[in-house]
């Protein structure tokens, strides 16, 4: 069994766009690796990857990330950065590509020969303007999600890390544009266990 830690946002804390709950750990995909790995959850409601966020630094993945890396693990699987284009953040695009790169090096810095599996996020959806997170995303913010691929792609190649583009597999719900469903979180946990 390998040690890995699965390190993001809400989409890695396992949120439920039905209803605002935690999906348990047997549907959520990070939960699901549990059954085949040592996995610490570490996803949390609206983290940021390098945005300060208000809400202190637990939900600042750049504060905090650094405190998990001091453990050993096989595997490290990061899935951040869409609440990064949240409006009241105004990052542009080279915003969020130097946020992120300063993110990934402490990562790089830290554990430089770790197994590291970037997960690119989905793309936000416009029903996203009907949701309760319409007061945190707006159209900028659609536009933006749809074009971070490459900036995940470039870190990637840069520091020799697997890519899952996660559009090619899913998509988000239809209920908040943002979150996955059940069935989505099924497909992620299964193309992450063939890459392990």
């Amino acid at each position: 069994m390998k040690n890995i830690l699965c390190f993001g946002d809400s989409n890695t804390y396992g949120y439920n766009p039905k209803n605002g709950s935690r999906y348990n750990v047997n549907t959520r995909w990070s939960g699901r690796l549990g059954n085949y790995h040592n996995v610490e959850e570490a996803g949390c409601n609206n983290r940021t990857a390098f945005c300060i966020n208000p809400g202190g630094d637990n939900l600042t993945g750049i504060k905090v990330i650094p405190k998990y890396l001091k453990r050993n693990f096989d595997f490290l699987i990061i899935q951040i950065g869409i609440n990064d284009l949240q409006t009241n953040y105004n990052a542009s695009l080279k915003d969020f590509e130097t946020g992120m790169n300063k993110f990934f090096y402490i990562i790089n810095d830290y554990c430089p020969n770790s197994n590291v599996i970037i997960l690119s996020p989905c793309e936000i959806q416009e029903n996203i303007l009907n949701s309760n997170f319409k007061f945190l995303f707006d159209e900028q913010s659609i536009e933006k999600s749809k074009k971070i691929f490459p900036i995940y792609e470039k870190i990637a190649q840069q520091h020799k890390y697997q890519l899952l583009d996660l559009n090619k597999i899913t998509e988000v719900s239809k209920l908040d544009g943002l979150h996955y469903e059940a069935s989505q979180h099924e497909i992620i946990s299964k193309t992450i266990l063939n890459l392990l």
